[in-house]
């Protein structure tokens, strides 16, 4: 499934359920705000362990960058992507077992030596981040999305001090 973004799909994103998709939503709109295209498939290390493989293995030929992986529990998904691939993995955990994603944060920062994935946090804020770290990955070699990191940190830091001056507001009215 393609994105909205149009262009040439850079991002694959893969989930180890359909469940994981209110989280990983997070991801795409995220790389839409860069104007990166991407896809979105569920791929399961375990259930479908052959349509993984074959996936990580045809990543780089149908022009993709990065993958991003999601998954929870064992979280064996990223540490599949990333054996099968030399595209860059950045895995997401997912809070779906009773551990609240401690298990799946560790199967998926707990990999091999020589089979790298960069790991991001539990959920929501791991599905924002690792988009905006295919970003900056993709950044290095296209300008545009470079400059649209600099706009991202700069609204970042103007939404800090904005909070800053309310709070300074609430505080002189308090005294």
């Amino acid at each position: 499934m393609a994105n909205a973004s149009g262009g040439a799909v850079r991002v694959g994103i893969v989930m180890g359920s359909d469940t994981d998709y209110p989280m990983m939503s997070e991801a795409g709109k995220t790389l839409d705000q860069f104007g990166i295209a991407y896809e979105m498939e569920v791929l399961s290390a375990h259930r479908t362990p052959e349509r993984a493989h074959e996936y990580a293995k045809t990543a780089a030929s149908r022009g993709l960058k990065i993958l991003v992986a999601a998954a929870g529990a064992a979280a064996h998904l990223a540490g599949v992507m990333a054996a099968n691939t030399t595209l860059p993995v950045i895995g997401v955990p997912m809070a779906t077992s009773t551990l609240n994603g401690l298990d799946a944060l560790l199967a998926t920062v707990q990999m091999p030596g020589g089979i790298p994935v960069a790991t991001m946090a539990i959920d929501k804020a791991g599905a924002v981040n690792a988009a905006i770290f295919a970003a900056e990955i993709l950044g290095l070699g296209d300008p545009e999305i470079a400059q649209k990191l600099v706009a991202h940190k700069e609204n970042l830091a103007r939404s800090v001090a904005e909070k800053n001056a309310r709070l300074q507001k609430q505080l002189s009215e308090k005294k």
